[in-house]
């Protein structure tokens, strides 16, 4: 059953058992409230009958007085404890009433009691009759004109109800559309984004503002985030194969160079072995940060500790002078702890010194330092610098300010993405400050240690 149809059933349902159950309640308190205002005067009026019998039964031959009180509509009798006052009774018809009636008794009774498809209230009350004996008088009146007026209520209840839930049944209808409008809508533009491989958003009613419309939007905003991610995800895999083509084509030339000419040329044969072997090694790196690039955050095995970031720093820098013959100054004021991954961070540090190495030919500077809620380590360089418009772009995995300049560097634009993601990865920020012809200055931030 379609969500539509299920709103609409129980929506209705509901609202008939509602319906049903307040018209029943109706009539059951209404009903009560006849009967009993029936049997209160209906008492009332045959108590004044019984005193005003008991005064004239010394003068006035029973049957006679009974028949000055019988009521319109019912029946009046005498029933005493044996049977000589059984058949003294008189009915308002004329009919054979001698069955309606009460067993006697010397306590009053108000009663409502149904015969021959009729209701009746009887009031049994006893008094003392003339030859002293304990009698009871009975008066039966007949209840039609009630149940008249309670059947003529029960009908327009009825009626009532069934006119009713003709809007409850149409309301309720237009209520499951419109709930489920903008689930249907959904179910389409998904089927549509799986038909047709191209991703597509909902169109919203603005003035709207209910959860319906909050979920088409989260689902727009999902999709604008998956058109994004696959968007890149293309940019990216497009970027790779287009790294990976170069180093390829200059190992397959110099491979087929070697192949022809190498062994007749040695200085052929070492010029291609040494551009084979310098491919190789970028193919390296660039593979080992594609697949640090890959990883989640959850999967870099971060172990957060108290760091000493002068020593770290002076460690990282003894080990880059040594690599590349560079001259790196540590500056520091004292000691300088933080909280983070020593081994990761160290990692971090290697990047920024190495792209101020790719960039600059002067010295380059370290720097260590504390501020109230935060230490941070800068990395600055003399080089030739990035323009403020491409500072926003340099973080983006295969971005590259200078194609040739980078080509002559080495990289191949994955860095400095690179060094985001681990900085992230140890709650760390990274900014960075550059000048054409100035320099730049790379600065992480972290936590103090705790």
């Amino acid at each position: 059953m379609k969500l539509s149809s299920k709103i609409h059933l129980y929506s209705s349902v509901l609202m008939a058992a509602i319906l049903i159950v307040m018209n029943l309640s109706v009539y059951y308190v209404f009903s009560k409230m006849t009967v009993d205002s029936q049997l209160e005067q209906a008492e009332a009026e045959d108590s004044r009958i019984s005193r005003e019998m008991a005064k004239a039964a010394e003068t006035i031959p029973a049957s006679d007085l009974l028949r000055s009180y019988v009521p319109l509509d019912g029946k009046i009798q005498l029933l005493g404890p044996d049977e000589s006052y059984s058949s003294t009774s008189v009915t308002s018809s004329g009919e054979d009433m001698d069955d309606l009636k009460l067993p006697y008794d010397t306590q009053k009774q108000v009663k409502v009691v149904e015969y021959d498809n009729i209701r009746y209230t009887m009031v049994s009350l006893p008094i003392i009759w003339r030859d002293g004996v304990v009698v009871n008088i009975q008066v039966a009146r007949s209840l039609a004109a009630t149940m008249e007026t309670l059947q003529v209520l029960r009908i327009v209840l009825v009626a009532v109800t069934a006119i009713a839930l003709v809007p409850v049944i149409l309301s309720t209808r237009i209520l499951g559309r419109l709930i489920v409008q903008p689930i249907t809508a959904l179910i389409r533009t998904m089927r549509e984004i799986r038909q047709s491989g191209r991703f597509r958003r909902i169109e919203l009613k603005e003035k709207s503002k209910d959860e319906l419309v909050e979920m088409g939007a989260a689902f727009n905003d999902m999709i604008t985030l998956l058109e994004s991610n696959h968007a890149r995800q293309e940019q990216f895999v497009s970027n790779a194969s287009h790294e990976l083509k170069t180093p390829l084509t200059i190992i397959e030339s110099y491979a087929s160079l070697l192949k022809r000419r190498g062994l007749d040329r040695p200085e052929l044969f070492m010029e291609s072995v040494e551009a084979i072997h310098s491919e190789a090694v970028r193919m390296k790196e660039m593979t080992e940060q594609l697949l640090l690039l890959a990883r989640n955050q959850d999967q870099w095995q971060v172990e957060m500790e108290q760091v000493d970031l002068v020593a770290l720093s002076e460690s990282s820098a003894r080990a880059f002078r040594d690599a590349y013959n560079r001259t790196v100054e540590v500056e520091a004021d004292g000691e300088v702890l933080g909280w983070t991954d020593s081994r990761r961070l160290k990692q971090l540090l290697f990047i920024l010194l190495d792209n101020a190495r790719k960039y600059s030919d002067e010295h380059i500077v370290i720097q260590v330092g504390r501020k109230p809620s935060e230490v941070y380590i800068r990395v600055i360089d003399r080089g030739i610098g990035i323009a403020k418009e491409e500072l926003e772009h340099v973080f983006d995995r295969f971005y590259r300010v200078d194609e040739a300049r980078t080509r002559r560097g080495g990289g191949a634009g994955l860095g400095l993405s690179l060094a985001k993601d681990i900085a992230e990865a140890i709650s760390a920020s990274i900014e960075l400050d550059s000048l054409p012809g100035v320099g730049t200055t790379a600065t992480i931030r972290l936590q103090a240690s705790k």
